[in-house]
């Protein structure tokens, strides 16, 4: 006996493979973050406050010291979102799957807006700062300079094992290309091969497209992270997106075709006791 399957399970399917597949390659944020897709909308950390160590003569006495808790929690707030209708006569006139098409479409859509989302909260709790030479990026001689000082701020931390990230607009890229290419023998005829940009003084470098960091509300964060970019050790910051991302596809009535809409619930997290490895660093132009 033959099955009876409807195009609209296949489609389904295949739209959820290519979200994931999109989503993943495209997220800066699932590569530097800690990322949580469960269920949960609230995320509790609670810390203890740090005790303080005496050296003294041996005497076999000591003072019993006070602590406290504090509550620290991630609570998601926002949603992301991206809707279209498709006509029918769109899809069936078209010479390529016109649905596929939007998933992909809104897929990008909705990655780029989760990056700058989950940067620029996480940024704004970022407790070390850091203000670039004259130049900032844009010069290759402050290259070298710079990741030396994200390095320098960020060791003797325990968590330095996890690795150092560096997240860059595009427009920052030619500056740091051009010092890889002048940077000592192997090293530079990697850069001038093949375009070396993902690690340089230890520092695992990321690049989102320009107004990635912004001055603006979003969503319910309001943030003021222009002429701003984010380095820290990696996986110590909280990326939620409770049950990940989410697809439908309906009818709408007096319309032929479907409705396409991509959502998430989104929230991110710099965590108390960690926001001393993530450093907010300012560009200075001149």
């Amino acid at each position: 006996m033959a099955n009876t399957i409807s195009t609209k399970t296949y489609r389904d399917k295949y739209r959820s493979a290519i979200l994931d597949s999109l989503l993943s390659r495209a997220l800066v944020s699932e590569a530097i973050f800690d990322k949580d897709t469960s269920g949960s909308k609230t995320i509790q950390n609670p810390y203890g406050s740090q005790p303080s160590t005496t050296t003294q003569a041996i005497a076999g006495t000591y003072n019993i010291a006070e602590y406290q808790t504090t509550d620290d929690t991630l609570t998601v707030t926002d949603e992301i979102v991206v809707a279209e209708h498709v006509f029918d006569f769109e899809e069936t006139l078209t010479r390529f799957d016109m649905f596929t098409n939007r998933t992909m479409e809104q897929g990008m859509s909705l990655a780029r807006e989760a990056d700058k989302y989950a940067l620029n909260v996480i940024l704004d709790g970022a407790n070390a700062s850091y203000s670039t030479p004259a130049g900032g990026f844009g010069t290759a001689a402050n290259i070298n300079v710079i990741m030396s000082n994200i390095v320098g701020k960020l060791s003797g931390y325990s968590d330095m094992y996890k690795g150092i990230f560096l997240v860059l607009e595009n427009s920052d890229v030619p500056g740091v290309i051009q010092s890889q290419m002048a940077s000592g023998f192997s090293y530079a005829d990697s850069a001038l091969n093949n375009g070396l940009l993902t690690k340089q003084g230890g520092v695992e470098i990321y690049v989102t497209r320009d107004a990635t960091y912004v001055d603006a509300t979003i969503g319910t964060k309001t943030v003021t992270n222009s002429g701003h970019r984010l380095a820290g050790v990696k996986k110590v910051a909280t990326f939620a997106m409770p049950g990940g991302f989410h697809f439908e596809e309906k009818g709408v009535s007096g319309k032929t075709g479907m409705e396409v809409v991509t959502y998430a619930y989104i929230g991110a997290k710099a965590w108390v006791t960690k926001r001393d490895l993530l450093i907010d660093i300012t560009i200075v132009t001149s």
